[in-house]
């Protein structure tokens, strides 16, 4: 709750930037203080707040393709969140997307969210996994296929070879578990829009695995 407080400060002291990054609207007072909560507070190479960013804006993308009518309200709150139980002191016990919803409640209701929208974003933050059923939110269903396609393609590979760390002996486990979501992510996609991203991300994690099968001697030398 410290760094739910030090952020309502942050905003409250600082000019408010009308924007994120990559320019999604802050345009609500507690927007600005989730933000300021997640960048840069939540660091991590594979799932720290880039990614609740391009969650957002992938998602978007997604919507806009498949003509999906989105409350953004409901989408900033559960990409900023849905990871956050990776972080100190959000941690809990079970599946992470179950203690982000039990999680965020409090912090999003500190924050000015409007809570009556906030059943929607819990769904968003337990249905984002691949392997999960998001259920009929349209919120929900984006926010899926985003943190899907974020598994895939040139940033799949990044993310993933990232968890290897400086004292891993090779990456031989990332590149296993790369080759488990080309199998296993494309038909779980829900979306149109995202099933012909997932063709093209999948493509292309293909040919790095094939490169990468080679050059490590058939896998021999990871």
């Amino acid at each position: 709750m410290f760094a739910l407080i030090l952020a309502i400060v942050l905003a409250i002291a600082s000019p408010a930037p009308a924007t994120t990054v990559t320019g999604i609207p802050l345009d609500a007072p507690w927007k600005v203080t989730v933000y300021n909560l997640v960048h840069p507070g939540f660091k991590h190479p594979a799932w720290g707040w880039q990614h609740a960013e391009r969650n957002y804006d992938l998602a978007m993308e997604l919507a806009k393709g498949d003509g999906l009518t989105i409350d953004t309200d409901v989408l900033f709150a559960a990409c900023m969140l849905h990871d956050m139980a990776a972080f100190p002191p959000y941690q809990g016990k079970g599946e992470h997307g179950d203690v982000a919803a039990q999680k965020s409640e409090p912090i999003l209701r500190a924050a000015g969210f409007p809570m009556e929208k906030f059943p929607k974003v819990a769904a968003a933050m337990r249905g984002h996994m691949y392997y999960s059923n998001p259920g009929t939110v349209p919120e929900a269903i984006v926010l899926h296929d985003a943190d899907s396609l974020d598994f895939l393609g040139a940033i799949g590979e990044t993310r993933m070879i990232s968890l290897t760390g400086a004292d891993g002996e090779s990456a031989a486990r990332q590149i296993a578990t790369l080759r488990t979501f080309v199998r296993d992510i494309p038909p779980k996609l829900i979306t149109k829009t995202a099933k012909k991203m997932g063709a093209e991300r999948v493509a292309e994690l293909q040919t790095f695995l094939n490169d990468w099968q080679r050059e490590t001697f058939n896998g021999q030398l990871p």
